[in-house]
């Protein structure tokens, strides 16, 4: 993967109760361990969110925890043409078989943001709805969590 590849790359996290929208350089996001290195370097109440929307294909979101990595894959088909999303598959401890892997299905946590208001069902929805281009669907879930106006004004401003 290149810097190319990457449509945008964000760190989102809470701070004093108000989510912050940070916009992260590219190359962070062609690696999975540069991703989580650079939301390691942020504080954040409940853990940061790394996201990073690839080649209008897929996202990814991963969040910072205690206990560890957790996170998810847009479309889990994805795996199979991408080194980030094969690099987010092993760091979360994703068990997958090429024949089970079916595009506009998510793979990974879908609990993921459950604790911000995001729950499976709504994850699921939103990574599977085939009109909705990833960044588009990135922008749902923001919606969702309660930061898409922080989101927006960030991208406005790339």
């Amino acid at each position: 993967m290149t810097d190319d590849d990457v449509d945008f790359a964000l760190a989102v996290y809470r701070e004093e109760g108000r989510w912050v929208v940070a916009t992260l350089p590219a190359r962070t996001a062609t690696t999975a361990d540069h991703l989580v290195a650079s939301m390691r370097q942020l504080p954040g109440e409940g853990g940061v969110f790394g996201i990073a929307c690839i080649a209008d294909e897929f996202f990814v979101i991963l969040r910072t925890a205690p206990g560890g990595v957790r996170g998810l894959i847009s479309d889990g088909a994805c795996v199979l043409d991408w080194s980030l999303a094969v690099e987010v598959a092993d760091l979360i401890g994703l068990d997958w078989d090429e024949d089970d892997l079916e595009e506009f299905e998510p793979v990974g946590d879908l609990q993921v943001c459950a604790d911000f208001g995001l729950d499976t069902d709504e994850l699921l929805m939103i990574c599977q709805d085939e009109d909705l281009l990833p960044d588009e669907q990135v922008r749902a879930v923001a919606k969702r969590m309660g930061f898409g106006a922080e989101l927006s004004a960030v991208l406005r401003s790339r």
